[in-house]
């Protein structure tokens, strides 16, 4: 069935492109309805908080570990971490679950943003083609970076055909961030909540020298939206009427352990 709705969401946009006298948009000019659309959701938004569950599981020595975040995230896209809770596997806990706030801490900050964000500065953009992600049409492009250093990567995303929004990332670092580690798989996805998509889940698998693979979950849940603001373009409004904090994002299963 996906395989059929992509099909007829290309055939879609090729008799509308021919119709139009025109060509299916490349993936430059996704992209930078892309970027024009993001510009307009990020100025609307005045910033937000939400909850963040991390569980760590490796099979192969038989190590689990568990942390519950609280992350506030603010008007210039910055964003803070306060723990709640964290359990199991103290390597995890002590080193590896602090390593990854502190990085994205640090990826957040205005003066570096810039280095980690999908645009055409970063990456060179290719169009793959068309499938249906949760019902909506996406195209599919992958992404090839002009330098290989750790805020960047080699992957594909997809972009909703009617928001420009992303809906899905899947690839791996363009460069190995450690000698330990062989290599690194990921899949990141939103949902969409009114005009916003918010970051549902992270998954990524890592196969590490001598303790095998690791895998990684993130969910994302409890968002806490500021609109006290003044509305300043059409997404103010929209979000403004939207009702929160969102226990659990429409559409998506969560268990009752993640929904709080």
């Amino acid at each position: 069935m996906r395989l059929l709705n992509s099909l007829l969401f290309l055939s879609t946009l090729v008799l509308a492109a021919g119709e139009a006298g025109a060509q299916p948009p490349s993936a430059d000019e996704v992209v930078a309805r892309m970027i024009e659309r993001d510009h307009e959701r990020q100025a609307a938004l005045d910033g937000y908080t939400a909850r963040r569950r991390y569980v760590l599981e490796n099979d192969r020595v038989h190590k689990h570990a568990e942390m519950l975040v609280r992350m506030k995230s603010l008007r210039d896209g910055s964003k803070e971490f306060a723990i709640v809770s964290s359990a199991g596997w103290g390597g995890a806990r002590n080193h590896v679950f602090p390593k990854l706030l502190s990085a994205e801490v640090d990826a957040s900050q205005p003066g570096s943003r810039d280095r980690s964000r999908i645009i055409p500065e970063n990456y060179s953009f290719e169009m793959v083609g068309a499938e249906t992600v949760n019902d909506r049409p996406s195209y599919v492009i992958a992404l090839s970076p002009k330098t290989a250093n750790k805020y960047l990567m080699n992957a594909r995303i997809w972009v909703d055909a009617e928001d420009y929004a992303i809906v899905r990332i899947e690839g791996q670092p363009a460069k190995n961030p450690s000698f330990w580690i062989k290599s690194v798989h990921f899949v990141h996805t939103y949902a969409k909540q009114g005009p916003l998509w918010l970051p549902l889940s992270n998954n990524s698998v890592t196969d590490v020298r001598i303790f095998g693979s690791t895998e990684l979950k993130i969910d994302y849940f409890g968002y806490l939206l500021n609109t006290s603001a003044p509305a300043t373009n059409r997404f103010k409004s929209e979000i403004s009427n939207l009702r929160f904090p969102i226990r659990c994002l429409p559409s998506m299963a969560f268990t009752a352990s993640t929904c709080r």
